[in-house]
């Protein structure tokens, strides 16, 4: 099951969140609609800030945006107008108060989306895809992501025959619930059409009871702590 699965969707409720958070009656589609089209208008809008995740609450009268991003300070602006023009945008759009958090991901290098993002750059940039994904793997690696695994599929090259490649470094217990398994697919666009890339990251494992959050991992890579430690001790055995 874990191998076919969304990995951030088999954990919801587990060791993760949800990033909407809201309850929706008779016009649930409609705040659902919503939510999608925030999304797609915040990474079109902030497309060079890399931003990773977007957290929606809701409340009767105030929608709270959390912004999960790499570079903070390209939001905020100078003296925080440009977090302040972006708040007014989301206020037409949505016809109600919006309050926006800025959450910083302190290591891009194993966050799911933005390795992904980051590969289908180079791409579309005419970097070799094999030079790309292994510059990814070695730099999440560095820092200390216990394992990583990247698909591309599509027209590899320019090829006549779609196909896909696969290249992986470390584990990825996918079938393991307490694993902390960020994922991501992002497409790239090329003259010869869209390639798919498909990033798993594995920061670690999560024991014991925990306040579920969507942002599980970020900031502490969501190490086993004791447990962990004499399993490994074992291993080394």
């Amino acid at each position: 099951m874990g191998q076919k699965t969304n990995p951030i969707g088999n954990r919801l409720g587990i060791i993760r969140g949800w990033e909407s958070n809201w309850y929706g009656g008779n016009d649930y589609g409609d705040k659902l609609a919503e939510d999608d089209k925030i999304r797609k208008y915040i990474h079109a809008r902030l497309a060079k800030a890399s931003v990773s995740r977007v957290i929606i609450e809701r409340t009767l009268k105030l929608i709270t945006i959390t912004i999960t991003t790499a570079r903070p300070g390209i939001i905020i602006g100078k003296g925080g107008q440009e977090v302040d023009k972006l708040k007014e945008e989301l206020k037409k759009i949505t016809n109600k108060e919006v309050q926006i958090n800025i959450h910083e991901i302190k290591r891009p290098e194993v966050d799911a989306y933005l390795v992904a993002a980051s590969v289908a750059r180079q791409i579309e940039s005419r970097i070799s895809y094999r030079r790309a994904i292994k510059m990814a793997i070695a730099a999440a690696m560095r820092m200390n992501a216990e394992g990583i695994k990247i698909q591309i599929s599509g027209r590899l090259n320019g090829a006549e025959m779609a196909r896909s490649e696969s290249y992986k470094d470390g584990r990825i217990p996918l079938s393991t619930f307490r694993a902390d398994i960020d994922y991501a697919l992002v497409e790239a666009h090329t003259t010869y059409g869209r390639l798919g890339i498909k990033v798993w990251i594995m920061k670690g494992e999560v024991y014991g009871k925990r306040e579920l959050s969507p942002l599980v991992g970020l900031s502490t890579g969501s190490k086993g702590g004791k447990q962990d430690g004499k399993r490994q001790q074992r291993r080394r055995k």
